[in-house]
């Protein structure tokens, strides 16, 4: 018999959202060479301040240690070094959290560990997820065998969907702030899925990517609510925090409590880690290190103030177009309302069209998104301003 391929693939969108985003802005820059230049693109993840200087001169620091015999270094513990650790223990203590360092897993990206995270699971479990929601969660799960559940998040409920107890779940994905729609749980909210999956005796997998962006008394982790400890798993990065998108680091936290069928969660991820997994660099964990000193907060505080401008700058358009719109606030991501009815990527093709600004259609995020569109924070405040003067040039308002 010959070899089969995981057949589950199939089932995943040939085209990923992005892939197709960037493929509609190839053909239109084809056509439009003479306006190439003027695009800008405002549906981008990614970041566009640099790196912290205190991050660069750690970076810079280790890459001189690497190249001296007495202070090189090998192969580090696969699941990160003391030191980092530390710092991201302390870190949270400032949420009134308090973590083993043994519960704390350093790894190249939340992205890589949302995925890796369902080998501790069996096949053909089910999945809960938002929807809208990031195509990570779906498709990971799709490509497992596992059955998948949405509970629908809109303007009924602000986009913040809360449990339902007749529905059974064994895996939970929560993002807050959300990606894509930037609706933040309180700590109600949060607590009501923290009862719910221990009454259904289900694994909370929650994105913590953007924490750094709440303002006021919204949690940051999970962990701020009693009880999460026995059946969440957190999963943070430095890529928004600080800029590590081309960087790479991230961290996953896995509590001692959590323990399912008899097994604890943590020593299972500590042994797929360690078969899986030969840990980030050292000069990587030494850069992301300095993203906790006193210097290093200071200028990516900064740097997220920036960004934070960026969304109120965009919140302000939409206020005085009068689109409905989540995010911005606690997010670097603004989900508006399509105006005048129209569909997610029909938008999507009149911004590009007409005024050369690109955005994320919310249709690429599930059946929810449709008619909604994701902008982001993550640009110049140049071109921000210059995208949110043709949006309203656009709607002649």
């Amino acid at each position: 018999m010959g070899m089969k391929v995981n057949h589950h693939y199939q089932e995943v969108k040939e085209s990923y959202l992005f892939a197709e985003i960037a493929k509609r802005i190839r053909e239109w820059q084809e056509k439009n060479q003479d306006k190439a230049s003027q695009l800008i693109r405002m549906g981008i993840g990614d970041v566009t301040r640099p790196l912290p200087r205190e991050v660069v001169k750690a970076l810079k620091a280790a890459s001189d240690e690497m190249g001296i015999a007495e202070s090189f270094h090998g192969y580090g513990p696969e699941q990160g070094y003391d030191f980092l650790r530390e710092e991201i223990q302390s870190y949270y203590k400032r949420f009134s959290v308090c973590l083993e360092k043994e519960e704390i897993f350093i790894s190249d990206g939340a992205k890589s560990d949302l995925g890796n995270i369902l080998d501790l699971f069996d096949r053909g479990i089910t999945a809960l997820v938002t929807d809208p929601v990031y195509p990570v969660y779906v498709d990971t799960n799709i490509m497992q065998g596992n059955t998948i559940l949405y509970a629908r998040a809109g303007e009924e409920n602000g986009f913040l969907p809360m449990p339902d107890p007749s529905v059974k779940a064994d895996l939970i994905y929560l993002c807050s702030p959300n990606n894509p729609t930037g609706a933040v749980y309180d700590r109600v909210g949060l607590a009501a899925w923290v009862n719910y999956a221990k009454a259904q005796n289900a694994v909370i997998l929650f994105d913590a990517a953007y924490e750094c962006f709440v303002e006021g008394d919204l949690p940051h982790s999970i962990y701020e609510i009693p009880g999460a400890k026995e059946c969440a798993i957190e999963f943070c990065s430095f890529s928004k925090k600080a800029g590590f998108t081309g960087t790479r680091c991230g961290y996953t936290v896995v509590p001692d409590k959590l323990v399912f069928s008899g097994q604890s969660l943590r020593k299972m991820w500590l042994r797929r880690q360690t078969t899986k997994f030969n840990g980030v660099s050292y000069i990587v964990q030494k850069a992301a290190a300095a993203v906790f000193t006193e210097q290093g907060e200071k200028e990516i505080l900064e740097n997220i103030q920036y960004y934070k401008e960026n969304a109120k700058t965009i919140m302000a358009t939409l206020d005085s177009l009068g689109i409905y719109y989540t995010g911005g606030k606690n997010s670097p991501y603004v989900w508006m309302k399509c105006p005048d009815g129209m569909d997610s990527w029909s938008f999507f093709d009149k911004l590009l069209n007409e005024v050369y600004v690109v955005g994320t259609p919310g249709a690429g995020f599930g059946e929810a998104g449709e008619g909604f569109f994701r902008l982001t924070a993550f640009s110049t405040h140049e071109k921000t301003k210059e995208a949110m003067k043709r949006l309203k040039t656009l709607l002649g308002r």
